[in-house]
């Protein structure tokens, strides 16, 4: 992870212009967990990035916690005026002063976990998201695990891909419930995705 890390840290504005114009699919994602929370919902952001995800949350009326685990991106999103937090959600504490979360939005973060850690990283984010709250995130799909490079960003960076089964199993042994697992495509590079939305179980993980 730490080569992952420092790979974006040296690319972090980069990518962070490079990054592609929200989709249709994506407005759609983000409007139907704005409709289930309602206004003022608070979510904690895994891997902001340079901050486009959060800006469309926002726009919703969702209050974000924006956090990212590559130092490049937080300073980014503070010289935009934005509050942003350093966290490696393996290892740091995510809880947040103001009591539990009411959602997690993980898009396209959570794939550079390792495979055997990223249960731990599930039971972790449920642990402060309230019951009934829920999960959205999305990783790459596919098989193994391996270095790439492309795009804005020059330096290798290690991807663990999933599939549905063994993906929507990791999610509902981290105390997540109603577990719904799809694939999708038509990014920017025509990879193939998963998915994942959930609801916060009531049994803590």
């Amino acid at each position: 992870m730490n080569e992952t890390v420092r790979a974006y840290d040296l690319d972090a504005v980069a990518y962070a212009d490079a990054s592609p114009a929200v989709t249709a699919a994506l407005r759609a994602e983000v409007a139907g967990l704005a409709a289930r929370l309602g206004g003022g919902a608070r979510v904690l952001e895994i891997g902001s990035g340079g901050g486009r995800d959060a800006l469309l949350l926002e726009e919703l009326g969702l209050a974000v916690r924006r956090t990212d685990i590559t130092p490049g991106f937080v300073a980014l999103l503070r010289e935009q005026g934005h509050e942003a937090d350093l966290l490696d959600p393996l290892v740091d504490d995510v809880s947040s002063p103001e009591g539990p979360y009411d959602a997690v939005w993980a898009n396209a973060s959570l794939l550079h976990v390792a495979r055997a850690d990223l249960p731990t990283v599930l039971a972790r984010l449920a642990a402060v998201t309230r019951p009934g709250g829920l999960l959205q995130m999305s990783v790459k799909e596919g098989d193994g695990d391996g270095w790439s490079t492309h795009g804005s960003v020059r330096n290798p960076r290690h991807f663990t891909y999933w599939r549905a089964g063994p993906l929507g199993a990791a999610a509902s042994g981290a105390g997540w419930d109603d577990v719904h697992v799809w694939s999708s495509t038509g990014r920017e590079r025509q990879e193939a995705w998963l998915g994942v939305s959930a609801v916060r179980g009531t049994v803590a993980p």
